[in-house]
């Protein structure tokens, strides 16, 4: 266990991310207490004592090398009136540092210290210096089975590193001077700064003209999915038993569609994306029913990107594929995710891999020309040479993009309990992590090999507790001119998203104060046909303007 002991809760998550990130397999825990009680090594051993709820009858003036165990990890950090002071208790040694800040008099104390002008400041110096910190300390002086790994994003450990260097050169910096940046104020390595700014610089360039203030993107879910993949922790539910249900939710999802059409009337449409679940899930009347009715509630004339998450190469037929031709879409993504029938067979895709190819094929005789394919790394009992097959196959194909996921085990998951109940789940958990990591380069130089460049990345954190892998990235390549608008701006937070359907999440873009606010859509598919107004009066007003 990992202790940090905090003078104010402040920067507490960002600052447990990044000890996570150095120590992925270790469980670490956040108290508070003043500054006083925390400001010597003996106090902050007291602190850890106290939150550890052990005998308080030990001498209060004793050194921390003379009362610290072996297998004490402990980091206090004190909030001082222009100073930051860290203190780290590693079994015997102790390491004691402090930065200096500028800015306002006791600026942890301002009284809206989320809107403070020096807040990014603040914690990107504060970040910075307990990432030397915790390099500095030697690896025989580790406790024992805690083993450290210098993670290559440095400090960053929010799942969109892109938005930095967006954002940097948005106020017109060079790409040198960004770079810069990452290498300075971030700690990346030279591979994952030069990842983070191509990117970046890709979805700028891709996003010139894009109109963030007034103009909006429409995302539409279809929470229905063949089966249930072993891995899979969204809200899903399969069309066997949930089917039946299908005719109420369009219903209710056309009268949402409807309603908010009416909403966005004066704001021009950049990009609509319906994903789930699996949107061909539903029968080809059922589909041509819905685009139907999106076709009249939105303007075809406004040139936006209309994508159809095809997804599971046994929902796809190809009177499916007709409906979504005749409607005008664009873009689809025929999802494989693995192009091992083995594996297939273990995570419960119920396709094989020869349909796979025959649904891409006739995507692509039916005259589809932006055909999207999802791949995931680190999927259980794969092998690097499992991954370096599918990668084969997948060149035979050729699709016009690839996204590239990295598999975190989401505690929702049926895989989390399967794999705990095999055996050491931590143990065999780093074996595919390390595994996965490799995945991932192999994936990148296919990628540079086949002529697909990143145009869109975020990452994934591991929801069951801070405990396992520290996040990968998951990529999205695209031969030129065939990248997905969508999957950029609603990475980047740039404009508002209206989602519709069952588990949506409608974020509103407020361009005065460049933040994001959310309105949720209930998961339950029966709740959302039953409390369809309450959804539809969530979103009422979205476009007017805050006094």
């Amino acid at each position: 266990m990992i202790t940090i002991v905090l003078s104010e809760r402040d920067f507490d998550y960002e600052l447990q991310a990044l000890v996570n990130s150095f120590f992925p397999w270790q469980k670490s825990t956040v108290c508070v207490e003043t500054e006083e009680e925390i400001d010597t090594d003996a106090g902050l051993l007291r602190a850890i004592e106290k939150q550890n709820g052990e005998a308080a009858g030990k001498k209060s003036d004793a050194k921390a090398e003379e009362k610290a165990e072996d297998g004490q990890f402990a980091i206090g950090i004190v909030f001082k009136k222009k100073e930051i002071s860290i203190l780290v208790l590693c079994g015997s040694i102790c390491l004691s540092k402090s930065v200096t800040v500028s800015g306002e008099d006791d600026w942890h104390r301002h009284k809206d210290k989320s809107a403070h002008p020096y807040r990014t400041y603040y914690k990107n110096e504060l970040k910075r210096l307990l990432f030397h910190m915790l390099c500095e300390i030697p690896e025989k002086d580790l406790p024992a089975g805690i083993v450290r790994k210098i993670p290559d994003w440095g400090t960053m450990t929010g799942v969109r590193p892109t938005k930095i260097p967006m954002n940097e050169l948005l106020q017109g910096k060079t790409g040198r001077q960004v770079e810069e940046s990452l290498k300075q104020w971030y700690c990346c390595t030279d591979e994952k700064r030069h990842l983070c700014l191509s990117v970046a610089q890709k979805e700028a360039e891709l996003l010139k003209d894009i109109d963030f203030d007034n103009g909006y993107s429409l995302y539409i879910g279809i929470p229905f999915c063949p089966t249930t993949c072993l891995y899979c922790s969204f809200p899903s539910y399969p069309f066997e038993q949930f089917g039946h249900l299908a005719g109420q939710y369009l219903q209710a999802l056309k009268k949402e569609i409807v309603s908010v059409a009416k909403e966005c009337r004066g704001h021009k449409l950049t990009s609509i994306y319906i994903g789930g679940g699996t949107p061909t899930a539903l029968t080809a009347e059922q589909l041509d029913e819905l685009l139907a009715c999106v076709r009249t509630c939105f303007p075809v004339d406004d040139g936006y990107e209309f994508t159809v998450e095809a997804g599971r190469p046994d929902s796809i037929t190809r009177e499916k594929l007709e409906v979504l031709r005749r409607h005008g879409v664009e873009r689809i993504s025929v999802n494989p995710q693995t192009m091992q029938q083995k594996t297939l067979d273990l995570i419960g895709r119920k396709h094989t891999v020869t349909e796979t190819k025959e649904a891409f094929q006739m995507a692509k005789e039916l005259g589809f020309t932006n055909i999207n394919m999802d791949l995931i790394a680190g999927l259980p009992g794969e092998t690097l040479e499992d991954f370096s097959d599918t990668l084969q196959q997948i060149r035979q194909l050729n699709p016009d993009s690839l996204t590239v996921h990295s598999l975190v085990v989401k505690r929702a998951s049926r895989l989390r309990s399967v794999l705990e109940q095999a055996g050491d789940y931590v143990q065999e958990e780093k074996i595919r992590c390390e595994r996965m990591e490799q995945m991932l380069i192999m994936a990148q130089e296919f990628a540079k090999q086949e002529g697909y460049q990143p145009y869109y990345m975020y990452r994934q954190k591991n929801s069951a507790g801070h405990f396992g892998s520290s996040g990968q990235e998951n990529i999205g390549f695209s031969r030129e001119g065939k990248e997905c608008l969508y999957n950029i701006l609603i990475m980047e937070e740039m404009q508002t998203i209206v989602a519709v359907g069952a588990g949506a999440s409608t974020k509103r873009y407020h361009p005065d104060k460049k933040i994001v606010s959310r309105v949720e859509n209930v998961k339950s598919i029966t709740d959302y046909i039953s409390r369809i107004d309450e959804m539809i009066e969530r979103k009422k007003g979205i476009f007017v303007a805050e006094r």
